[in-house]
């Protein structure tokens, strides 16, 4: 077993590209201990060998081009044509970077699983998220004028259409899944799983859960949201994409520990970054403490709190996959993902 911060350069290298994208703001004060974050992350010699040398943005721009395709097939536009064309808006915008149905493909060929029998479900999880996204976005929640780079669907559907939109994706996934996903592939049974996975994620104790928290505004929730609102879709990707290959139960649990752990660390750099792009220490203060619509990390602990939480993510998401090393190079997506959420080392602008 390697340290990778003490052993490896390119480990070095990607925590300072992370220190570095957080700390370049010029009227925030960082400590100078955390220009560098210490962290003991343990790796197989393969995976730190070759990680380096992984081109995700490829992997992932493949896989999300054969995603798009597949859920421009899974909407075609029926009677009533409105409801059709406003979630064919939502699910197939330009802006979207398919982030969990590519997990979920990820962790089911990491562990033998076909791609083919993955893409139903992974399809099923966009059309959630989506879904997700549509209500988030309503004056009664988020208040989100724009998404993905577009519009909010009820800015452009009006509001009862977006409810209804939303209302229509989330059983539409589950029959994409059923009616979709090779019997040869994935028994009955795994696909229950799935779909019992899926469920749990967006319900009363999870991602819904966490909005109703998030619209009462408790001072010390922070935590709590970040976790429901953010990690349980990263986790049900990863989970699902492990059901799909029959993992075993404590596969099941690494990648339940992964999944959240990368879903709630790609928010606490967002919110990081939302911070540093702001152009004064006024316009930062009144957008983070905004009760309404900016509660993060930042708002909450500020930036050194935030830093050390990432960091410590981004250390927990890693240590999941140790139990994945015999699979040798099939984990590198996965792991690789763990520095994306933190480095954000590259875009897809060039791809939309």
């Amino acid at each position: 077993m390697l340290n990778l911060q003490s052993q490896s350069g390119y480990r070095e290298n990607k925590m300072v590209m992370f220190a570095t994208t957080v700390t370049s703001c010029s009227y925030l004060h960082f400590p100078k201990r955390l220009s560098v974050t210490r962290q003991t992350i343990k790796c197989s010699s393969t995976t730190s060998s070759i990680s380096a040398s992984f081109d995700l943005k490829t992997y992932w721009s493949t896989l999300r081009e054969e995603i798009n395709q597949k859920l421009d097939e899974a909407i075609p536009v029926k009677y009533p044509a409105q409801i059709y064309e406003s979630m064919r808006y939502s699910v197939l915008a330009e802006g979207a970077k398919r982030a969990p149905p590519v997990m979920c493909v990820a962790a089911c060929e990491l562990l033998g699983g076909n791609r083919l029998a993955a893409f139903p479900t992974a399809c099923a999880l966009e059309m959630v998220h989506a879904a997700s996204l549509i209500h988030d976005d309503l004056p009664c929640m988020d208040d989100d004028p724009s998404r993905r780079g577009q519009p909010s669907n009820h800015t452009v559907f009006e509001m009862d259409m977006a409810i209804l939109t939303a209302d229509a994706l989330f059983p539409l996934g589950f029959r994409h899944i059923v009616s979709h996903t090779p019997t040869n592939l994935v028994p009955e049974t795994q696909l229950l799983r799935v779909i019992n996975e899926i469920a749990r994620a967006v319900g009363s104790t999870g991602m819904a859960a966490g909005q109703f928290v998030d619209l009462e505004v408790p001072a010390n929730a922070i935590d709590f949201i970040h976790e429901k609102k953010y990690g349980e879709m990263g986790e049900c990707s990863a989970v699902c994409g492990g059901l799909l290959a029959g993992a075993n139960d404590e596969e099941i649990q690494r990648l339940r520990t992964y999944g959240r752990a990368v879903g709630i660390l790609y928010q606490v750099v967002d919110d990081l970054l939302e911070a540093k792009s702001s152009k004064n220490k006024l316009v930062a203060a009144e957008k983070l403490v905004n009760e309404k619509k900016e509660k993060s990390y930042v708002g909450a602990y500020g930036v050194e709190k935030a830093m050390e939480v990432a960091e410590g993510l981004r250390a927990e998401a890693k240590t999941a996959l140790e139990g994945f090393e015999k699979y040798g190079e099939k984990v590198l997506p996965l792991y690789s993902f763990v520095d994306y959420a933190a480095d954000r080392s590259f875009s897809f602008a060039d791809h939309v």
